[in-house]
């Protein structure tokens, strides 16, 4: 398996286009580290402005929902009409909601900042995992682990960063990071060069490139199997959305925990997370998509359940499995998505984006809720069960050997 991994990611580097693969991953990473960035604040938010954990959820719903809105009808229109220049112009969105979201003195301040974050990052994940799939030469799962492993690094990167930088300091420190925001558009600029460069090929040869692929199911089980896909983003993502948005919460208010030290374990789950994606991508292009949906969604349950019965060292150790589990199954989702509408990849990953961002920020906005009237501990005894409905994934037609795509 090791060597079967190994020998994949040397056939992938050997392609011209690997250098815009790895630029995209770091791209990837540097966005969520901001996203991450706006999460691992929440303490520090909420006292600073006497917050409840509802208005916590509200904060996260905005951010979700701007993302979630988004993401599909940029991923439809640059389906139609591509622009170059969408992933720097979606960048320095971010880059402001930052600063603002930094120095915001008001609820309805941060509520704007944190819908300009959303608008970046709507604009950058379904141009990037587009750009990744035409990128891939066939090497889908390998590739979109390569650029999803971005997104989970920075992910976890981020409450460390905020640990030591921002934690001893105080919120507005946060700002500095927009200096990640200009790194990640200078790296922007060979993708955009490449994918110019694509864009003027297919241009020269529009009857090659407009080759219509057939879908691989008929129209009633292609849509049951949309529904069925629906059922395992609800079930991945909320449970997603309480450790995202309340684990350190429940790590202080449980174990009596610092901010820093509750970042730190924050990290560790993150960082699982970026291992599974790893792993799940080329997992899935030898064993087969449906196979790693299955095993990582209820892989996941055994380490959910057990999580709120254990103390302080195995909650940190439960959370690491789940992690790791549960995003196994990210990049396998993804392109069963896309394989089952080949020849939509911005609107379907848009579709994709923009489902997770709702589904999480709904179900923030929710557990809020439940944590001011059952306690934060109640969330961890309720999402427990969430990964269960990963069952459904049973019922997933096998789509078997796909044309590839970008080729």
């Amino acid at each position: 398996m090791h060597a079967d991994f190994i020998a994949r990611l040397r056939r992938l580097a050997a392609e011209p286009s690997f250098p815009v693969l790895m630029a995209l991953s770091a791209v990837h990473c540097l966005n969520d580290t901001l996203q991450s960035v706006v999460t691992a604040v929440y303490p520090m938010l909420k006292e600073d402005l006497s917050l409840s954990f509802a208005q916590i959820g509200l904060i996260t719903l905005v951010y979700q929902i701007a993302s979630s809105v988004f993401q599909p009808v940029i991923g439809y229109a640059f389906d139609r009409r591509p622009f170059v220049r969408s992933l720097p112009a979606g960048m320095c969105c971010t880059a402001a909601g930052i600063v603002l979201f930094a120095l915001a003195q008001s609820l309805p301040m941060v509520l704007v900042a944190v819908a300009m974050v959303g608008v970046g990052s709507a604009t950058l994940h379904p141009e990037a995992s587009r750009i990744t799939s035409l990128a891939s030469h066939g090497r889908r799962g390998m590739a979109q682990s390569i650029f999803q492993v971005g997104g989970n690094f920075g992910s976890s990167v981020g409450p460390l960063l905020v640990a030591v930088l921002v934690a001893p300091y105080g919120r507005s420190r946060a700002a500095m990071f927009v200096l990640l925001a200009l790194l990640a558009i200078r790296l922007m600029v060979p993708v955009c060069r490449w994918y110019g460069a694509w864009l003027g090929e297919r241009s020269a040869h529009k009857d090659e490139h407009r080759a219509h692929i057939p879908r691989p199911l008929p129209p009633a089980l292609t849509w049951m199997t949309v529904g069925l896909i629906l059922l395992l983003i609800f079930s991945k993502y909320i449970y997603m959305a309480s450790i995202t948005s309340y684990y350190t919460f429940y790590l202080i208010d449980t174990f009596g925990m610092s901010i820093s030290m509750s970042q730190v374990c924050l990290f560790v789950f993150l960082f699982a997370t970026a291992a599974g994606t790893l792993v799940g991508g080329p997992v899935g292009d030898r064993y087969g998509r449906k196979r790693v949906i299955v095993l990582s969604l209820v892989g996941t349950a055994p380490f959910s359940l057990l999580m709120p019965h254990c103390g302080a060292a195995l909650t940190v150790v439960m959370s690491f499995g789940a992690g790791f589990m549960l995003s196994s199954a990210f990049p396998a989702i993804l392109l069963y998505s896309q394989e089952l509408f080949p020849n939509k990849l911005g609107t379907v990953s848009g579709m994709f984006f923009g489902l997770s961002f709702g589904v999480a920020g709904i179900a923030s906005a929710a557990l809020g809720h439940f944590a001011d009237t059952m306690g934060i501990e109640a969330i961890y005894r309720f999402c427990a069960y969430m990964p269960l409905l990963g069952l459904a994934a049973l019922w997933l037609p096998d789509l078997g050997r796909r044309p590839r795509l970008g080729e």
